[in-house]
Parts: structure tokens; C-alpha cells; sequence
């Protein structure tokens, strides 16, 4: 494998093994880890979010694990523009980028571009919502195509988000959001990447789950959340919605026993394991899908 221009993606569901598997490929290949896990980035939450340890954080270099304060968004932009900016650097060592995490939209961005639509005042997309609800989704559909005829075989009649963002757009930049798409560049030629999702064995899976969970739990994830509580995050940052923040502090407050909040932490991770493999089967056909105990398969396909 040409080391200077090939980058590594590893995705998967959760408890996957995709962390153990970048680091086998790390040695073999001369590479570094950037991560691509939308909850790894905060720096507070390490046990929570299972991100690797600081012995890994030692074998290998790792980049973009623990950058951010809960306190502080972080959208999918900023995580693109840092992936984009490790990515070269490590390509300019002359050694192999290995991004490695679960956020598919992550993936996408990277793969695809990220649609630089300006940013829409808020009191004007209520507006628009508020119209929409008022005359139904088949009537706005139709206005939608009057003013915007370019989005007719790219938004189906039935697709309520869609259709609104695309109306917004039209009317607030005078510009198609077809043509927005359309015309939006990737950082990195597709050819430059290798492409692995772990698809493990439903079974395997849910071991590894439940394993991870008592893992957590023995490692601290009690006092974690404690901190977290601490520092009164603002409801609506993302953090708040990281598996087990809720469940363990329901459980420190006496509200759930220790055996519910456990029960509830591996029903909330099975139920985004599914999302995971269903934007997997919708948006990673081209990806090489390998079982993850698989290490010779997985090595042949990186390096073939």
C-alpha cells in the first residue's frame, strides 16, 4: 500500500472493536488514529464514552479524542475541519491516517463534503414551519416545487424534513438546495480511501455490550457523571445525550436501582446500535463489511 496517499476508515457499531483494531493496523502500517466519534471529543467524559485509554493514547498517536468541553458545541463542520487538517498532517510524515469511530454523518462529511448553506435566522425557518403546518405537507410540497422545480426528483412528496429545509434555503439564498449539494467538493479524492465497517454477529455484539457497561461501571462512570452534573451543562449541548449520563443519575439520586440504570444503558445502546447498522445498510454500500475478529481479512482489504 502506498502509505503517502492511502487513509483508513474503520466504522462499526458500538463495542465493535473498532479502537483495538486501529491500533493492530497503527503498528503494522506506520499509521496515527484521529477519531470519528461525535461523543469522544469531549474531554470530561473518557469512561462514559469509552474512549481509549491514555496507555493506547501512549502506543499509538491519537488526535481529536478529549478536545472539547462538554460545555461547547461541536458540530459536525468543526470535526470536519480538524479531521481534514490531522488527515494532512500525517500524510506529510509519510505515514497512514487511520480514522476510526461510529458517527456516520462524520463519514459522510469526510466522504462527501459538507454543504456550505449560509446560516438561516431562526425567526425566519419558524415562519416557514408554521406555514407548513397551517396548509399540510401536500400543499406545501407543491410550493415547493413552483419555487424550486430543481428538487423534484432529488425530495420525495412524503419527506417532511426535507422538503422544509429545501424551501428554506431557496427562499432565504435564492439558490436551489439541489445546486448547493451538487456543487460541494470533498477534501480528499474518493480513491484515496479504504473503507472498512466491523459487522459483527448480533450475538457477539450484545456480549460486548454488556461487557462494556460493567466495565464502565467498575471503572468510574458513577463519579463521572457526578463531575458532569457538576458542572451544569446547558440542556440543550450534546453531551447531554451520551448513553448512561441519565440512567446513572437517576441511579445516584435513588431514583432507579443500580441493576435498572444498567438495564436501560444496554435497551439505549442496542436501540443506537440499530441506527448504526441502518445508516450503515442506507449510506455505506461501497464499504468493505468484515467481521471484526476477522484481523487477516481486515489487513488483506487495507493493504491489497
Amino acid at each position: 500500500m502506498d502509505r503517502k496517499t492511502k487513509i483508513i476508515l474503520i466504522a462499526g457499531p458500538t463495542a465493535s472493536g473498532k479502537s483495538k483494531i486501529a491500533i493492530y493496523l497503527s503498528k503494522l502500517l506506520n499509521g496515527e488514529i484521529i477519531n470519528a466519534d461525535s461523543m469522544q471529543v469531549y474531554k470530561e467524559l473518557r469512561i462514559l464514552t469509552s474512549r481509549p485509554t491514555a496507555s493506547d493514547e501512549k502506543k499509538i498517536q491519537h488526535h481529536l479524542y478529549g478536545i472539547i468541553s462538554v460545555k461547547k458545541k461541536f458540530s459536525t463542520g468543526d470535526w470536519l475541519k480538524l479531521a481534514t487538517k490531522e488527515i494532512k498532517v500525517v500524510l506529510k510524515k509519510n505515514k497512514t491516517p487511520i480514522v476510526v469511530g461510529g458517527t456516520g454523518l462524520y463519514y459522510k462529511a469526510l466522504l462527501d463534503g459538507l454543504v456550505k448553506i449560509p446560516n438561516i435566522p431562526i425567526i425566519f425557518r419558524n415562519k416557514i414551519r408554521l406555514h407548513h403546518k397551517k396548509i399540510g405537507q401536500e400543499r406545501f410540497y407543491n410550493k415547493l416545487l413552483k419555487l424550486d422545480s430543481k428538487v423534484k426528483n432529488f425530495i420525495s412528496s412524503n419527506d417532511i424534513q426535507r422538503t422544509l429545509r429545501a424551501y428554506e434555503v431557496k427562499k432565504y439564498t435564492n439558490k436551489s438546495l439541489y445546486e448547493w449539494i451538487k456543487y460541494t467538493k470533498p477534501n480528499f479524492d474518493q480513491n484515496l480511501f479504504k473503507k472498512i465497517f466491523l459487522n459483527p454477529q448480533r450475538g457477539y455484539l450484545i456480549s460486548k455490550i454488556n461487557l462494556r457497561i460493567e466495565k464502565m461501571f467498575k471503572q468510574g462512570a458513577k463519579k463521572e457523571v457526578d463531575k458532569f452534573f457538576k458542572l451544569k451543562v446547558k440542556k440543550d449541548m450534546s453531551a447531554n445525550k451520551i448513553i448512561g449520563i441519565h440512567e446513572i443519575a437517576n441511579y445516584l439520586n435513588n431514583s432507579l436501582s443500580l441493576q435498572a440504570a444498567k438495564e436501560l444503558i444496554r435497551i439505549r445502546t442496542r436501540q443506537y446500535v440499530k441506527r448504526q447498522f441502518t445508516w450503515a445498510r442506507g449510506k455505506m454500500t461501497s464499504w468493505d463489511m468484515i467481521n471484526p475478529n476477522n484481523y487477516k481479512e481486515i489487513l488483506k482489504k487495507v493493504t491489497n
